[in-house]
Order: C-alpha cells, then structure tokens, then sequence
C-alpha cells in the first residue's frame, strides 16, 4: 500500500468520524438472525432535541433525568431537570412495544421476568445488537436478598428492535433519543441515572383494577407492590426523587 493510498485512507476516516454518524454495520441476534444496523445521525438528533428541550424550557445539553416505565401500562418516561429547578419536568412519554412476563418481581434467572423496583443506567452499549442499549444495575441491593441466590439473573436493558425477554424494548427511534439523552446527561455530569420501574401506573383506574385482580393471594408480592408505589406517589406529589434504602429484609424504605 504506497503512501498516497493510505493518506487517502486516513482523511476518508476523519471526514466519517467528523459527520457523527454511525454507519450500518452487520450484527447477530443471540438467535444467529444477521441484521444490518441502520445509520445513527446524532449530530442532527442533537440539534433536533436541543429544539425540542428549548420549547420546554429545559437547558441543553441536560443536567439531570429520571426515567421511569410502567410494565402493565408498556410506558417509559423520561422527566427532566434544570440544575436551578427543585422538581422534575415531563420530557416525553415512549411507548414500550415488546416485553415479557407478568405482573411482580424478577426473582430468578430463566423467569422471563421483567424486574420491577430502583435501578440505574450502569452500561452505554452502542454497538448493541438491539440498535442501542442501556444497562441497568440488575439485580441491586433489594434484589440480592430476595432472588435465587445463586441464579438471580441479569442483564437487564433498555434497547430498541421490539423483542425482548426481560428487558424493556421500544421503537429504535425511541431508543436513539433516550440514548443520547442519557448520554449527554452523563458526559455533562450525571454519573448516576435513576431508572424506576413500576408494574403500573398507580393513578390509571383501568391498570389499578387489573393490578388489584392479579395479586389476589399473594401478600409477599402486594406487599413489594405497595413498597414500590410509595415511591409514585412522593413523585408524583412533589415531582421530586426520594432517598429509597433497602432494609434487612430486602423491602424498600423512603428515608
């Protein structure tokens, strides 16, 4: 290869990586399925989001999110806060189009469980074989004392490509903006970034009804249901986030 190809080579690099765009790419699914992952512009999401944050009064890039999502309901939100702000503001709500399991906790590996409780962002994985994708912190502090010791589970995300076992999966579009917003939350400085996940959304009759006929019978998962709606309701009275601590037991506590 003379030196003339090479240079050529180099400056082709540099001009792709100035674009800031990720280029398709093949991937394999964990079932061996090859699919070719579509072009991320985020300089132009960027400047689409900063717009769209301008319009609610919301400083770009962001300081500090919360996402929280509701199983039953198949909603994910993502609130947003100004460093001058004392509560939270609605960005946006996203719908979830694919997950698996029912109502109550993850408590074993294999269960297929969706987990439900206080978690946070603990992995960005934008070569992800699900277009792109945010780790959570499964299983945390409450979970360890409470699932299969041994053979808890894991790997937790939030992804796009609508297919999921376990995890929580909506529109790659969807994905591409709760992605880069997460990440430029913490590039400006929020290492860490709550993600809260309720079975549904308390204050929706239809959910509340169903939430009431599915956990008949048994007090070990109505107990952690009313645990966890504690947190929703210090939310949505104030729009702010309580300390949540984990007992000996393994239950959760506002502080």
């Amino acid at each position: 290869m003379n030196r003339l190809h090479v240079k050529f080579c180099l400056s082709l690099l540099i001009a792709i990586l100035a674009t800031g765009i990720l280029f398709a790419q093949p991937l394999l699914y964990d079932n061996g399925e090859t699919v070719v992952k579509e072009a991320v512009d985020f300089d132009k999401l960027k400047d689409t989001l900063k717009k769209e944050f301008e319009e609610k009064k919301l400083a770009w890039p962001p300081q500090n999110i919360y996402i929280r999502s509701f199983k039953y309901d198949r909603l994910l939100e993502l609130w947003v806060k100004n460093k001058t702000d004392e509560s939270f503001t609605l960005f946006k709500s996203y719908k979830v189009c694919m997950q698996s399991g029912s109502i109550g906790p993850k408590r074993a590996e294999g269960d297929k469980q969706v987990p439900e409780g206080f978690y946070y962002v603990n992995e960005f994985n934008a070569n992800s074989n699900y277009h792109l994708s945010l780790g959570l912190n499964y299983p945390n502090a409450a979970d360890k004392i409470l699932s299969d010791a041994k053979r808890p589970g894991g790997d937790i995300y939030i992804h796009g490509k609508c297919v999921s076992t376990g995890c929580i999966a909506i529109q790659d579009n969807a994905i591409e903006e709760v992605y880069l917003i997460a990440e430029q939350a913490k590039t400006n400085g929020q290492d860490f970034i709550p993600v809260h996940i309720f079975p549904i959304k308390y204050d929706v009759p239809q959910s509340l009804n169903y939430l009431t006929e599915t956990v008949q019978g048994s007090q070990s998962v109505l107990k952690f249901i009313l645990s966890v709606k504690a947190v929703f309701d210090y939310f949505e009275e104030k729009k702010q986030l309580p300390v949540i601590l984990v007992n000996k037991k393994g239950d959760y506590v506002i502080n």
